[in-house]
């Protein structure tokens, strides 16, 4: 891929900021450099100096984890971090579109609304899988970004490989970012295993979700080094901070953890489905490779607006396209979907 014309060209030639860590970024030594407070933090901890603006040790854990490079992550504050940036690094204003498969994750819109980016829409199948032609009739000449969720949010399914590897090798001057925030809780394959293979793949995934660390808001995107390269050079100086990055660090040291949380998870949604078919009220539950479930009621309003009241709080998904009279349900803990399953029961 010639990145030189992906990227906006005057992102190309401008200077980044740089941050007295960049001149020197030892953990030792007298910090005179940035005009930081010597003494503590008014909390009473050592929060007085500024994170590694590249989170290097971060890094080469992850790394690790991931079986990747340093140089193929990027992390962002949350995943709509380098979701926001992905879009400003390639996307011209009122020149440039994306392609968004709808109903999917409604950050893609968001971002490229505020930077007046315009949307082309290739909705997926009524099973929730990709439409090719509906694909290949919306990318054109000013696509910059292909986005796929998988597994899809709001949906929970998994959308079929094989379709996005074709679209992978059938646009390789496109970015093709696959957003795999929920890929922990399905038995799919991670495209980051394929980072090698496309230089215009993009893997996202984070913290939130498995990792259970969504209050501290971290993200990462996998690409090829130039695109990190460019990421880094116009995303905020300090974009991680400290706590974020010791907490994910401690994290990753404790992978078993996660697994076992997933698992819990897994056992209580398959549960929980074979309950909810017990609800007459329930017309269909959808499949789910993920943490939620998007389920069809009869009389869907009144049923979220009635749980709501009784402080039992959904997720209305009415409004999205192909989920009219759905409700998406978070898999919480087996006390808490009892609790859900008796007011469904009462309503």
């Amino acid at each position: 891929m010639e990145f030189t014309n992906l990227f906006r060209q005057h992102l190309q030639v401008i200077d980044s900021y740089s941050t007295a860590r960049d001149d020197y970024n030892g953990n030792e030594g007298i910090f005179l450099d940035a005009n930081e407070n010597p003494y503590a933090s008014a909390s009473g901890e050592a929060l007085n100096r500024y994170p590694d603006p590249y989170q290097w040790a971060l890094k080469a854990e992850l790394a690790k984890v991931k079986g990747v490079t340093v140089e193929n992550i990027f992390l962002g504050n949350g995943s709509d971090e380098p979701i926001d940036l992905l879009i400003k690094l390639v996307c011209e204003p009122k020149e440039s579109n994306i392609v968004i498969m709808p109903p999917t994750y409604g950050m893609y819109k968001v971002c490229a609304d505020i930077q007046q980016v315009f949307i082309q829409q290739a909705p997926l199948t009524e099973a929730f899988q990709i439409d090719m032609d509906n694909v290949f009739d919306a990318v054109n000449s000013a696509t910059k970004i292909i986005w796929i969720c998988s597994p899809n949010n709001p949906s929970g399914n998994s959308l079929n490989s094989q379709d996005i590897l074709q679209i992978i090798k059938a646009f390789p001057e496109k970015l093709v970012v696959v957003d795999e925030a929920y890929i922990d809780f399905t038995s799919d394959e991670t495209f980051l295993k394929r980072l090698n293979d496309f230089e215009n793949l993009v893997v996202l995934q984070t913290f939130s979700k498995a990792w259970g660390m969504a209050g501290l808001r971290i993200g990462v995107a996998y690409a090829h080094s130039q695109v990190i390269k460019f990421l880094n050079k116009i995303k905020y100086p300090y974009n991680i901070n400290v706590l974020t990055q010791t907490k994910a660090l401690e994290a990753l040291k404790n992978e078993e953890v996660k697994n076992q949380y997933v698992k819990d998870i897994l056992v209580d949604r398959d549960w929980f489905m074979k309950e909810l078919k017990l609800i007459p009220s329930v017309q269909k539950i959808y499949p789910s490779d993920a943490n939620f479930v998007l389920v069809k009621f009869e009389n869907a309003k009144h049923i979220f607006e009635t749980l709501t009241n009784k402080k039992v709080i959904l997720r209305d998904r009415s409004n999205v396209a192909l989920c009219e009279g759905c409700i998406r349900i978070s898999i919480g803990t087996r006390a808490e979907m009892q609790i859900l399953l008796k007011n469904l029961a009462e309503i």
